[in-house]
């Protein structure tokens, strides 16, 4: 069995969480494509659609499904979004794709948070998979410089711009034994705009495809 298919399996999981009337927030990446082409046979359920990404938005919009400002639909319901790394306490590592502010707001914004990967994303501890942290353009190198001192390798994302104008450090080489202190530690940087840690806001449920079953953690 592919990577490409576990994803897809493990989108369609998500789809049992979706319930009538529901407000709904989207995540962004290539595991998120497949739910959101999924998505629009059950769009009819659905009271409002967010997204957290230019991306998402016109996936969305492909697959004729409109979505809403957060701003015009306060908290949501239920949000579904993949993950870089996992762990089974459902702490992630989430902004390979650039878009983890957005991302980390409509988790914050949702009752309950849907984590969908296939087995490979799934880690004993986080930090294999290069830490994205968003930054404030003039404050890149300062960042970097802060970084470094927790023990990373922080690499400049060139000629990537975020949705919201911003720039990404990609921070190697860190383990991540305690992910709620290093969230918070980045966090206090001056011209961090967000890290991509989840674990303040960790998944509530963490939906794992392998080669033969879908394993929910939760």
């Amino acid at each position: 069995m592919t990577q490409d298919t576990k994803k897809q399996r493990a989108a369609l999981a998500a789809l049992e969480f979706i319930k009538d009337g529901c407000s709904l927030g989207v995540g962004t990446g290539s595991t998120v494509d497949y739910f959101i082409e999924a998505l629009a046979a059950h769009a009819q359920k659905l009271d409002a659609v967010v997204s957290s990404s230019e991306r998402s938005t016109e996936k969305l919009r492909k697959f004729g499904i409109q979505a809403a400002e957060l701003a015009s639909v306060g908290d949501i319901d239920l949000y579904v979004d993949g993950a870089d790394e996992a762990t089974k306490h459902r702490h992630l590592i989430k902004g390979g794709g650039g878009a983890l502010t957005r991302e980390k707001i409509l988790a914050g914004a949702a009752r309950r948070f849907v984590c969908i990967v296939d087995d490979s994303k799934l880690v004993g501890r986080l930090g294999a998979f290069p830490l994205p942290i968003e930054v404030i353009p003039m404050a890149r190198s300062f960042v970097s410089r802060q970084v470094f001192k927790f023990g990373g390798q922080p690499v400049w994302r060139e000629g990537f711009v975020t949705d919201n104008g911003n720039e990404i450090i990609d921070v190697h080489n860190l383990q991540i034994s305690n992910p709620v202190e290093l969230e918070t530690r980045i966090n206090q940087v001056p011209g961090v705009v967000t890290v991509g840690l989840f674990a303040h806001r960790g998944a509530d449920i963490l939906v794992i495809a392998n080669e033969n079953e879908i394993r929910t953690l939760c």
